[in-house]
């Protein structure tokens, strides 16, 4: 089974806290967004092993994040441009 994790509220990855091919279990905390200016965590719906899925962002400090983000194995696209 396969699951697509979509955030919960519009807002700005804040910190990714797993990499790609960890194993996580239902409800373990995947990545933190930041959104009226509050911390809010997103949680697997379910267990399973994370693939190398395409993380889009958006907003400021964008460039920083991709860099980051491909440095641990991850596809991402920028939104907008």
């Amino acid at each position: 089974m396969s699951e697509e994790v979509r955030a919960p509220l519009a807002g700005n990855i804040f910190n990714v806290l797993v990499e790609p091919g960890a194993k996580v279990q239902e409800d373990d905390e995947l990545l933190v967004i930041e959104a009226l200016k509050m911390e809010n965590l997103v949680y697997s719906p379910c267990g399973g092993t994370v693939k190398d899925g395409v993380i889009e962002i958006q907003g400021e400090n964008r460039e920083l994040l991709t860099e980051e983000l491909k440095k641990r194995g991850y596809v991402v696209k920028l939104a907008g441009g």
